[in-house]
């Protein structure tokens, strides 16, 4: 026996530790942390040459009226559908916090892509998924940004950077610059949205997450030779057709065992406690509605009321919003609302959902934000915001 292996008295072994906690791999939250562990290295060396290979900066000497930001290493386990490892992620960033507003910085917004629309999408056909890799180092700067780097010297940085202030905006412009070149249109109302049109026949839509690019269409030929294109422009991997996104069901399962409740008892009562989870499950929205609004007042009731809902989600991590071939894919609308149904504020609560096809792809239940006077003017409030 290996006297090495052999816990002390009274202790655990780390491997039964790890077990029991549902962790399979330990993130490491400095750089001292990841040299002492295996498999780390590799994922920072791969960060640095592609830094490099995009030209992200120029190494520049010190100078003495401007201050330089700081940059830090951040470890991420990426995790497959159903929660295993899929594979270890290192990202530089820079300590955006410490940027100047007018100096540093200007515009930051960029939109990301809603869930409405990616459901819609997938509503209409097959969804092709690209990855851009390191999409944050596509996007051009146009303020001088001044970033450590070693001892004595520093890097301006040329193009965006993760967590640097109007990086995702610079990413953001250089993919929108880029699709409008190749003919695309983009959605007065949902700026994440690009379609491509002939005459008045829609031949390919596309859609981002971030760095996560969406797109489908009818023609196969002319999906193939748009991901050649924007293989040619950026550096992406072609995921195929769309079957995860966002971790939605390895969240589920985080959840439980976060509350140690991952071998809890089924139950069959539909509430929930996490808005991310209402991403997918429509059947929880109305739950995450009513117990949001304890979050600082909550009480035993509440906590057991939250009990309840993880025994919901363990019973059904199955549940699932499915997407079938239609012939007729008509638009329907359907809204309610429960007149004074907040007995603490006599406030309504609007439920409204949205069907193309088979399915739903947009739901909301809110607690409406005045005290209708009457059934008649509650009704109309959430008619009125299932329209907008």
């Amino acid at each position: 026996m290996d006297i090495d292996h052999v816990p002390v008295r009274g202790t655990k072994p780390l491997s039964e530790v790890y077990m029991k906690v549902d962790i399979t791999t330990v993130e490491p939250t400095n750089f001292e942390e990841a040299q002492a562990q295996e498999g780390w290295r590799q994922p920072m060396l791969d960060d640095m040459n592609m830094i490099h290979k995009n030209q992200t900066w120029d190494l520049v000497a010190r100078l003495v009226h401007r201050k330089v930001i700081g940059v830090k290493w951040v470890f991420r386990a990426k995790q497959n559908a159903d929660g295993t490892l899929n594979k270890l992620k290192v990202r530089l960033v820079v300590k955006g916090f410490s940027q100047k507003y007018e100096i540093d910085y200007f515009e930051t917004f960029a939109p990301v892509a809603r869930l409405d629309t990616i459901r819609l999408l997938v509503a209409l056909w097959k969804i092709h998924q690209l990855d851009v890799k390191s999409g944050f180092l596509n996007g051009f700067l146009d303020e001088k940004i001044y970033v450590e780097q070693s001892e004595g010297l520093n890097v301006q940085a040329k193009k965006g950077h993760v967590w640097l202030k109007g990086g995702t905006k610079g990413w953001y412009d250089r993919i929108d610059s880029y699709l409008a070149s190749l003919g695309f249109e983009r959605s007065l109302n949902e700026p994440t949205l690009y379609v491509k049109k002939e005459g008045d026949e829609t031949l390919l839509i596309v859609s981002f997450y971030v760095n996560d690019l969406l797109m489908t269409g009818g023609n196969d030929a002319m999906l193939t030779n748009f991901k050649g294109k924007m293989r040619s422009m950026f550096e992406m991997s072609d995921l195929g057709e769309m079957s995860y996104f966002l971790g939605m069901e390895a969240f589920a399962l985080q959840s439980l065992n976060r509350f140690s409740m991952q071998n809890c008892k089924a139950t069959s009562t539909s509430v929930a406690v996490r808005e991310k989870l209402s991403a997918t499950r429509p059947d929880i929205m109305f739950a995450i509605s009513l117990l949001s609004r304890f979050m600082h007042c909550c009480n035993v009731n509440h906590f057991q009321a939250a009990k309840r809902v993880l025994r919901y989600i363990k019973g059904t991590l199955s549940f699932e919003v499915m997407f079938t071939k239609v012939n007729n894919m008509k638009l329907l609308d359907f809204a309610d609302s429960d007149w004074a149904g907040s007995i603490d504020e006599m406030k309504s609560t609007s439920r409204y959902l949205y069907t193309l096809g088979s399915t739903i792809f947009c739901c909301s239940s809110k607690n409406q934000s005045i005290v209708a006077q009457s059934i008649v003017e509650a009704e109309y409030v959430v008619a009125a915001a299932a329209i907008n």
